[in-house]
């Protein structure tokens, strides 16, 4: 059985294929250059720096790029990374379909695109219910298939769809339980509220930022398509349901130093921030925790403070 990535421990021989998900050429502080660089699978992300890089490997050991990897499992700062002996491009004959190489979300695509469409259903007001659905028109395959990030936050191949379908589900849950809840605006807030990652990022295999995503980000990017797709329906920007709708959407991050330019002012705002937040902690540590021994602590978690969580014996 081959061994995948994240299944190596401190001090054992790496000797595999991977996907090049990040290369970035940084300089040490003699000046010498070397790639920082993330290498993937199906199991995960396994960082590493190729010191000393020639030309010839910073031309070619690219993101997308399948290579033989070689080396010896360590770890920096509590954080587990590969000591690099030796690294190329898979040959003739060997993998190199990124695609065997991706991380996917645990339910299959088609399942996810038939949850879609109930949601949408759910929505019953009809200047969300249009607008939502020319915007998954618009995004449709994008949305099925893009990470949720590039980093950390399902961060595979269907994680934008498989959270923002996580997200829906809990609003439907909290809306049967609090009744004064808007249960439409509260699952159109859901399905859209991630939608900008679409433009933010460029794609499933070696994800990066766009630079429209870097230097305007997915809240705004949303809030753009939402305001240009109601202009083609004729919606009134101005009316109480497009509001409270773009600022559901717009402070869903929850603070002003996290991206929301507003911070959530009505009740469904409120909750949205709330349950999507708990959605991330939630997939964040139970990653972290798959790879943890029972009776240890997690490597330290990055997008939670870089705080470790101990795994109890008795799960």
């Amino acid at each position: 059985m081959v061994k995948l990535l994240t299944d190596f421990q401190d001090t054992e021989h790496i000797d595999s294929f991977a996907l090049i998900k990040s290369a970035d050429i940084r300089l040490t502080k003699n000046g010498k250059t070397y790639l920082s660089m993330v290498f993937s699978d199906r199991s995960g992300d396994l960082p590493g720096n190729l010191w000393d890089a020639t030309e010839s490997q910073i031309s070619t050991l690219l993101p997308g790029k399948i290579v033989q990897l070689q080396g010896v499992r360590g770890s920096y700062q509590d954080k587990p990374q590969v000591q690099i002996t030796n690294i190329r491009l898979s040959g003739v004959g060997e993998p190199d379909n990124p695609a065997e190489f991706m991380a996917h979300a645990p339910i299959k695509e088609d399942e996810m695109d038939d949850e879609l469409n109930d949601f949408i259903l759910m929505i019953t007001n009809p200047t969300w219910n249009r607008l939502v659905r020319k915007l998954f028109n618009a995004y449709h395959d994008q949305f099925l298939r893009y990470p949720a990030a590039k980093m950390n936050h399902r961060a595979f191949a269907g994680g934008l769809a498989f959270h923002s379908l996580s997200i829906a589900k809990l609003a439907k849950s909290v809306s049967a339980q609090y009744t004064q809840l808007n249960q439409d605006l509260l699952i159109a807030g859901a399905l859209l509220h991630d939608l900008g990652k679409v433009i933010e990022l460029s794609g499933p295999i070696a994800t990066k930022y766009t630079v429209v995503g870097s230097l305007i980000g997915h809240i705004t990017l949303i809030d753009e398509q939402i305001v240009l797709a109601a202009n083609e329906l004729h919606f009134d920007l101005q009316s109480e349901d497009m509001v409270i709708l773009r600022h559901t959407i717009l402070s869903h991050h929850g603070q002003l130093e996290y991206g929301s330019p507003v911070r959530p002012n009505i009740l469904e705002a409120e909750i949205l921030h709330q349950i999507d937040e708990m959605d991330a902690s939630i997939q964040m540590i139970t990653g972290a925790l798959e790879k943890t021994a029972d009776g240890s602590f997690s490597d330290r978690i990055f997008g939670l403070d870089n705080r470790r969580f101990f795994k109890s014996s008795s799960e």
